[in-house]
């Protein structure tokens, strides 16, 4: 066995070291596009002869993806991650149907049952859309994020270690990013107009970098509590966890903060039982008061001052609800506005999956353009997960999109509450993936990253656990034994 062991070590080592001559050889000849073809092969072997390494690997390469749009303005492709995920999809679905491997009935977990609805708007929205082809690409990128992450992960991540290894790195990837943020942005003495760029060529801009380290938060502290770990294992998460509070502050993004707070009170709400009907009832008078007296407020909200550009945290969360000199809210409000009026003139199918960036400026009101406007959509999209859903697949899109966020918490907590009590570290494991994903449906109301790699890895990886994990207390149910 130990000859054998050494016999694949030594083939290992022999074909590592070939194509990483190629690569090198290719990179001295300046042939960089020539240098993806020994990645490739290397990608290829992995995904056939070690597919699950392969999978738990995306989690590691998510966050250090670069998008080859930084360098190539010609098309937007995240590299190594999306290639890979792609394959990943062809590869998985043609085993499933030579030789099915998943668990069966699947498309009864209400996530798998939303999304599914989800997609099939998509695509109808995609006929009659006013850029098909643009829509028909948009729905492209969405099956390689949800059928390899999301349908697949569920075979996968049956096995406790593939669900552990894969927050790990995606944690520990992270944190990469931050250390080269930080040691970035401290080049400049971490002003504030630095902070929205000093995280490329990873992360577009600061929004989608503080989104992604926010959703860190819950889960490295899930795995510090997960379980009692070896002294140098404690003392690595502890670096870690001020390593995503760091980043965290350090990224200046009002959104992920807020998104932080709103994730410790769902989290508390949940661990501690706490009765959502009257919480609702209060959440509704609430609504009532705010519209009845909205004029009020609307001259209170006046009179906030208190600019972005500031470093204080305490000031920065004040300017989230300027509404009178901030441009980041007020053109936010603008790109909401459009939302809406594409909306009302489109309210059915809406003007097609990926297209609010090329429809938007005709609907742009004289009186809500700011400072930082433009006509060409190179500012971000929506800012909002919900509204650009609703401009872009009219309303029976945006229904369907909440329907997958009704099925993700509405799975997750049920999950949550049938593990027994004694099973401490998977209670705790589910409920920082519930926190984790509720930073990121809170920062969707401000803003959109869904269709990045980015954010949809983590997302469906985490949905994916969740359905695994509740497969197994289903099992465990119905054979007690």
């Amino acid at each position: 066995m130990k000859l054998k062991h050494l016999k694949n070590s030594v083939i290992y080592g022999i074909v590592g070291l070939f194509l990483s001559t190629l690569f090198a050889y290719f990179i001295w000849q300046d042939l960089e596009y020539l240098s993806l073809f020994p990645a490739g092969l290397l990608a290829i072997y992995f995904a056939i002869f070690q597919t699950e390494k392969l999978f738990i690997a995306i989690a590691f390469l998510t966050p250090l993806s670069v998008n080859i749009e930084e360098f190539n303005s010609s098309f937007g492709l995240f590299l190594p991650s999306e290639p890979l995920l792609f394959g990943l999809m062809i590869w998985l679905s043609a085993i499933q149907l030579y030789k099915p491997f998943m668990p069966k009935n699947l498309w009864r977990e209400p996530i798998l049952f939303s999304v599914g609805i989800f997609l099939t708007w998509i695509f109808i929205s995609s006929i009659t859309s006013a850029h098909p082809v643009i829509s028909f690409k948009f729905l492209l990128a969405k099956l390689w994020f949800i059928v390899p992450v999301l349908f697949f992960g569920i075979h996968f991540f049956q096995k406790e270690k593939n669900r552990v290894a894969f927050i790990w790195l995606f944690i520990i990837s992270t944190c990469l990013v931050i250390i080269y943020t930080i040691t970035h942005h401290s080049l400049y003495a971490f002003g504030e107009k630095e902070s929205h760029w000093v995280m490329s060529p990873f992360f577009k801009d600061h929004t989608i970098y503080g989104a992604i380290v926010a959703l860190n938060v819950p889960l490295v502290f899930g795995l510090y509590l997960y379980k009692k770990h070896a002294p140098l294992i404690q003392a690595l998460l502890i670096l870690l966890i001020v390593l995503v509070l760091a980043g965290l502050y350090f990224s200046y993004t009002r959104a992920a903060w807020l998104s932080v707070f709103g994730c410790i009170g769902i989290g508390g709400l949940i661990y501690y039982r706490i009765n959502w009907k009257p919480l609702a009832g209060i959440a509704a008078f609430a609504l009532v008061f705010v519209l009845y007296k909205w004029d009020t407020i609307q001259m209170e909200l006046a009179r906030n001052k208190q600019d972005h550009t500031t470093e204080s945290f305490d000031e920065r969360l004040q300017s989230a609800t300027n509404i009178s000199t901030d441009a980041s809210n007020l053109e936010r409000i603008n790109r909401w506005s459009c939302a809406i009026a594409m909306f009302e003139k489109k309210p059915v199918f809406g003007y097609g999956p990926g297209t609010y960036a090329f429809e938007y400026a005709p609907f742009q009101e004289p009186e809500n353009l700011t400072i930082i406007s433009t006509n060409f959509g190179d500012m971000g999209n929506a800012h909002s997960e919900y509204l650009g859903t609703l401009a872009e697949m009219g309303f029976l899109g945006l229904i369907s999109f909440l329907g997958i966020v009704a099925a993700i918490f509405y799975t997750s907590i049920l999950v949550y509450h049938r593990v027994p009590m004694e099973d401490s570290g998977t209670r705790i494991f589910i409920l920082a993936m519930i926190m984790a994903m509720s930073t990121y449906f809170i920062h969707a109301f401000l803003n959109n990253f869904l269709d990045t790699d980015k954010a949809a890895v983590p997302i469906f990886g985490m949905c994916a656990m969740i359905i695994a994990i509740g497969l197994q207390q289903n099992a465990l149910a119905s054979n007690p034994e």
